[in-house]
């Protein structure tokens, strides 16, 4: 199964809480930060809610 490599960018201040909320739950917890996640549906629609806080690309 493939994974996700998702990297904080820009800060979570300032925005809303569900976004503030979707990168607490993602593992993410300042900037530079990295996890690696499953490639699935739920996870995808997170990283979609926060697209513009984070970078993602495939890994194997």
């Amino acid at each position: 199964m493939a994974h996700l490599k998702v990297e904080q960018k820009k800060s979570g201040i300032g925005r809303k809480q569900n976004q503030r909320d979707t990168l607490r739950s993602l593992g993410l917890k300042r900037i530079g930060d990295v996890v690696v996640k499953e490639d699935r549906p739920e996870i995808r629609g997170m990283v979609n809610a926060v697209r513009h806080l984070v970078t993602v690309e495939e890994v194997d």
